[in-house]
C-alpha cells in the first residue's frame, strides 16, 4: 500500500496566503527559522515573509530572538501551537516526495572538512 499523498493546494487555502502556508512549514520542519532563509527557499517576497513572520509573533503563535545578526523565529509553547504543530507535521509527512526533496530537506550546516560528496 502506497503513503497517502496530498496536494499543497488547500493548505495554502487554509491559512490564508501562501506566504502564511510556507512560515508555519518552513518552521515546522526546520524548527527555526529567519525572514530572508524563508524567502529564499520557496523564492518569494522577503517581505511578504516578514510581513507574516511579523503578525504571527503578534498573534502569540511565534517568538522570536536576535541571533548573530538575525531575527530567528521559532514556534511559542502553548496549546494552541502544540496542536498546529502536530497538524502541520502530519501534512509534511503527506507531501509529495518531489516537493520534500525541493522545500524540505535542505543541508542546515557546512560538510564537514575533507568529506568528498
Amino acid at each position: 500500500m502506497s503513503a497517502i499523498e496530498i496536494s499543497e493546494r488547500p493548505l495554502k487555502g487554509i491559512f490564508g496566503s501562501e506566504s502564511a502556508y510556507q512560515v508555519f512549514m518552513f518552521l515546522e520542519n526546520y524548527e527555526k527559522g529567519y525572514a530572508s532563509e524563508i524567502a529564499k527557499t520557496y523564492g518569494t517576497s522577503l517581505n511578504q515573509i516578514q510581513n507574516q513572520l511579523n503578525k504571527f509573533e503578534d498573534l502569540g503563535l511565534l517568538v522570536s530572538r536576535k541571533e548573530a545578526n538575525a531575527r530567528v523565529f521559532y514556534f511559542k509553547q502553548s496549546p494552541v501551537t502544540d496542536s498546529l504543530r502536530n497538524f502541520l507535521k502530519d501534512m509534511l509527512a503527506k507531501l509529495p516526495e518531489a516537493t520534500l526533496e525541493k522545500y524540505y530537506r535542505q543541508r542546515r550546516r557546512p560538510r564537514r572538512y575533507g568529506k568528498k560528496q
